[in-house]
């Protein structure tokens, strides 16, 4: 790094960008982003026929709410991926050594479960309600959301199964040592 100043002696401004990489942006990230263009859209829209044009799109506020629930679930997995979601790792430091990969290892496994169990009972749900349950304003059927609610889960399974793996190889997680979370960044 230099040591070139971000304003000068005369007052100018001076930075320079870093250059972006998505090369490790996972395919959820971009559904994900997909879904909240979507979004985003579609709030605009309910905007302009509501003030602008006086006559408000009714299907805009619920279409909204499900993708919303989308972004939410499918983006999820960008969390469980890069293992970010909340943690505490206050024992750990107090633990030994073996103790805490064990109890490490176990961490993982429940996630994993956790994903896995809520994947089976969200096909459970879908198939008990079939396509009787509709939306309420659009007519489609309700395991449209339910849908992305098992694929938000099923990549969350996945993800979580692939950070195991990862913590397993290099014999340590966040949670045994929480300064590595920095370095994986």
């Amino acid at each position: 790094m230099t040591d070139q100043k971000i304003i000068d002696d005369e007052g100018h401004f001076h930075a320079e960008d870093e250059v972006v990489d998505l090369s490790d942006t996972i395919f959820e990230g971009w559904l994900a982003l997909a879904l909240f263009w979507l979004l985003g859209l579609t709030v605009f829209y309910q905007f302009v026929t509501r003030y602008v044009l006086n006559d408000s799109a009714a299907w805009t506020e619920e279409v909204a709410r499900y993708m919303l629930i989308g972004v939410v679930f499918i983006g999820a997995a960008i969390g469980v991926s890069k293992n970010t979601q909340i943690q505490v790792d206050f024992f750990y430091r107090y633990m030994p050594g073996g103790v805490g990969r064990w109890m490490s290892r176990l961490v993982d496994l429940m996630r994993i479960a956790f994903f896995v169990a809520a994947v089976v009972m969200t096909v459970q749900m879908m198939l008990k309600i079939g396509n009787q349950t509709r939306m309420t304003i659009v007519d489609l059927p309700m395991n449209i959301v339910y849908g992305m609610c098992l694929l938000g889960f099923a990549a969350m399974a996945w993800r979580s199964l692939q950070v195991a793996r990862l913590h397993w190889r290099r014999g340590y997680s966040v949670l045994e040592r929480p300064e590595s979370a920095l370095a994986d960044s």
